[in-house]
């Protein structure tokens, strides 16, 4: 091997032995493998977690997705067709007002506190995303379908002002009526002779409607166009999420929100100086949202978790112009930090460690906001290294109702467990909903593409000499650690196996 040149060192420990599990309080029905990373490249990673791998500070693990109570999915989001919600836009609106005119959500307004804030556990600990509560379907009470779908007012509200039906565009179709009927049995429904009653967002659509067409006419476009009902008005193209972001960032603010990109390993000059004030915020954090005692949070503590990486930096001349490896991402408002969003920049990925605001901020539902803003982040990273694609969110539980909320990020994939391809989570739901471990691959030939086939050919460490295993065992006649070494690289597959260095002692 080269020297200086970068590598990957790890030390595995196995994972027999079962710990409290973070999400269902079972004290013992948490199970992974575990190992110690020394330095890591950030190639060596992004195979690792598209294999089920995920870090907390410089310990590497992987749950036992067959055995530990709660399964946790790799899942990532395609951030270049993101498309926000509902839900992500009153999030965004939620900022603007904040930011604007100073409005501080009032509790009904916010996402509920337990959906906000990051699940903490002895080995792991995902980034703290607000969730997304998906509305459920509700029945009308008193109503009567009007018997139209969507596609159908879409096509109505496209027509021309000129058009007959365009005045009463809320008549009941029904397959055993071909034109409308205004008429109705004497003392039956609302009066014939007015029209149906409108809600107010409806109107508004249709006067939109009408003013594009009259512009589109008076711009030399033939009225026959506009008025032909086979050849409807186009719909305009759906707000990017940059759009709804830099509306939620008013030209003249009352209060001032900046985003600074700071190196954490190694540590930059701005992560350096930020680095106190950002770890009282990480400690109010802790003691407020997870309620740990105020000795708890330490500064050494806080160093390990979120600070120390075993990512190598790495900037090569087609890669993003920050480079790959650990950031954070610091919120400044009116020249404070008052959150921070840890991330990875990987060959092909962001991929979100964990997030951590101040309590007094809540209410503005930062864990969602830092989600969007990241794969914003993303997209525009995307701009300067095409393969970088993905935003991944950490792991999908979905037999946590509080961590689903990160099906919500679409279009995403969950990783198969057995077959270490991703699979749109549309189509492993239902087999969630059956059982908590599911494989999601349908293809029953299907296996890992990477799975072990030379144990002799994964290298290992020894007395600082790179050496093929082979060779190891040859040196270590009465070594019985084969067994230990085969799971290992069954764990990591061929690939890296071949790459990663397996410390021996």
């Amino acid at each position: 091997m080269a020297a200086g040149s970068s590598c990957t060192i790890v030390e595995y420990f196995g994972g027999d032995d079962g710990y409290r599990c973070g999400y269902c309080k079972n004290e013992k029905g948490n199970f992974s493998h575990g190992m110690w990373s020394h330095a890591m490249t950030v190639q060596d990673y992004q195979d690792l977690i598209d294999r089920g791998w995920r870090r907390s500070g410089k310990y590497v693990y992987k749950p036992i997705m067959n055995k530990t109570c709660c399964p946790q999915y790799t899942i990532r989001c395609h951030a270049l067709n993101f498309q926000p919600s509902k839900t992500h836009k009153k999030i965004l609106k939620k900022m603007s007002k904040f930011l604007s005119k100073g409005e501080m959500p009032t509790e009904q307004d916010t996402t509920p506190a337990e959906f906000e804030t990051a699940r903490k556990d002895p080995v792991s600990i995902p980034d703290g995303r607000g969730p997304e509560t998906t509305p459920k379907p509700g029945k009308s009470k008193g109503r009567k379908s009007r018997g139209l779908d969507i596609s159908e007012l879409i096509y109505l509200f496209s027509l021309s002002p000129s058009h007959p039906l365009f005045l009463f565009p809320f008549f009941s179709c029904s397959p055993s009526h071909s034109s409308p009927s205004l008429s109705s049995p004497s003392g039956v429904g609302a009066d014939p002779g007015r029209p149906l009653c409108r809600k107010a967002k409806e109107l508004r659509k249709a006067r939109r409607l009408q003013k594009e067409q009259k512009r589109q006419v008076g711009g030399g476009v033939p009225a026959s166009a506009t008025s032909n009902p086979a050849t409807p008005v186009q719909l305009t193209q759906p707000k990017a999420l940059e759009e709804f972001i830099n509306e939620s960032l008013p030209d003249s603010p009352l209060h001032r929100l900046e985003v600074r990109l700071v190196r954490s390993n190694p540590p930059s000059s701005q992560f350096k100086a930020s680095f106190d004030a950002s770890y009282q915020v990480y400690k109010l954090y802790q003691m407020a949202i997870h309620h740990d005692p105020p000795d708890k949070p330490t500064e050494s503590q806080f160093r390990r978790f979120l600070c120390d990486s075993p990512l190598e930096m790495e900037t090569p001349p087609d890669g993003p112009a920050a480079g790959y490896g650990s950031f954070h991402q610091q919120y400044w408002l009116d020249g404070r930090i008052v959150a921070v969003g840890v991330v990875d920049i990987l060959p092909t990925c962001v991929s979100s460690v964990y997030l951590y605001y101040h309590p007094d901020f809540a209410s503005l539902s930062l864990g969602s906001y830092s989600a969007l803003r990241e794969v914003a982040f993303t997209r525009q990273l995307q701009k300067q290294s095409p393969k970088l694609c993905f935003y991944y969110l950490g792991f999908y539980i979905h037999s946590c109702n509080k961590m689903r909320y990160k099906g919500q990020y679409q279009p995403s994939d969950l990783l198969c467990p057995e077959t270490y391809v991703f699979v749109p989570i549309e189509c492993c739901i239902p087999s969630l909903e059956q059982t908590h471990y599911a494989r999601f691959n349908q293809d029953p030939d299907a296996g890992d593409t990477h799975v072990l086939k030379d144990l002799g050919r994964a290298l290992v460490l020894y007395r600082r000499t790179v050496m093929p295993y082979a060779a190891y065992a040859r040196k270590r006649k009465c070594s019985n650690d084969e067994m230990e070494v085969a799971q290992y690289a069954g764990l990591v597959g061929q690939v890296c196996a071949e790459r990663i260095l397996l410390y021996r002692a």
